[in-house]
């Protein structure tokens, strides 16, 4: 079994996924991805429910769940053997051998307001670790699709992350976690941080896409925290299998359960990480206006 990504290949020659075996499962995702994909675009602009699930900031929508139910409907038909992990319908089947991790709208809140910055996203993991994934973003037209043995595409073109190796010369990509109304530890100082040693720092709202351009070399490197396995695994399985490196903040190994991840090319990643390190969290009341502590040089 040829494969050449170590993070995402360990995970399926754990699993026993043959090259041919992972070439079905990647086509299964492709298409739960579209078909996610195009029962969002039928909602877009025009919903008819959007509810809060209990935080400031985490909606959910009738296009969520429709979306989920048809991504549903192919994970079922086609592996019914495999468990989910879904966003909004939860946990079915044993959660620690393979399963999907599905999110089947990544940017709800961008969604309802119509901001076109969303995603179907749909990963497959093996003892929680990622092996691949499939991002659809209906909005542009852009299925990212990638697995060991057969690389990692947006639509038929190959992916590559970028080459950047300096932080001068990087365009970074981060979000905030829905707790950054009650944490100090909320990635307020690392973006301020960031943006004043970098070309810029833009923050997507859709984790699965900020994931995805990483992989196509559209922006250089991502870190955030607070995030859930269906935010990730799709993804972090992109960035990996289009010549990415993906760890923790330390630069650790990659822990899907952690919620945190650092997601950028060989060359730039380290200086990622020696950035995050010397960072410490603002300071004062996380509800007013608090200013950056001292941090290293």
């Amino acid at each position: 079994m040829k494969m050449t990504s170590s993070l995402c290949a360990a995970a399926a020659q754990a699993a026993g996924l043959s090259v041919d075996r992972l070439g079905t499962l990647i086509s299964v995702a492709r298409q739960a991805a579209d078909a996610g994909g195009t029962e969002l675009m039928h909602h877009y602009g025009r919903l008819s429910s959007i509810e809060n699930k209990g935080r400031v900031g985490d909606l959910v929508t009738n296009a969520d769940l429709a979306a989920e139910r048809v991504v549903l409907e192919v994970l079922n038909s086609e592996t019914p053997d495999i468990a989910v992990l879904a966003e909004e319908s939860g946990a079915a089947g044993e959660q620690d051998g393979l399963r999907w991790c599905v999110d089947p709208l990544d940017g709800t809140t961008n969604f309802t307001h119509g901001y076109p910055f969303f995603a179907t996203s749909i990963g497959l993991t093996f003892r929680q670790q990622p092996i691949l994934g499939a991002i659809a973003v209906p909005f542009l037209g852009e299925t990212y699709w990638g697995a060991p043995g057969h690389g990692a595409h947006c639509n038929s073109s190959s992916l590559q992350v970028s080459s950047c190796d300096r932080l001068e010369d990087a365009l970074l990509v981060t979000g905030f976690a829905y707790d950054r109304h009650t944490r100090l530890d909320n990635n307020y100082a690392q973006f301020c941080w960031f943006t004043h040693r970098t070309r810029g720092v833009r923050r997507g709202g859709a984790a699965a896409v900020d994931l995805a351009f990483v992989a196509a070399g559209r922006q250089d490197g991502y870190w955030e925290r607070g995030l859930a396995p269906w935010d990730l695994a799709a993804g972090v399985a992109l960035v990996e299998l289009a010549g990415g490196r993906i760890s923790g903040y330390k630069g650790e190994k990659f822990d899907l359960r952690s919620g945190r991840v650092v997601a950028a090319g060989h060359a730039l990643h380290p200086s990622i990480v020696d950035v995050l390190a010397q960072v410490k969290p603002l300071s004062g009341d996380a509800f007013g206006a608090p200013e950056v502590t001292a941090m290293g040089s």
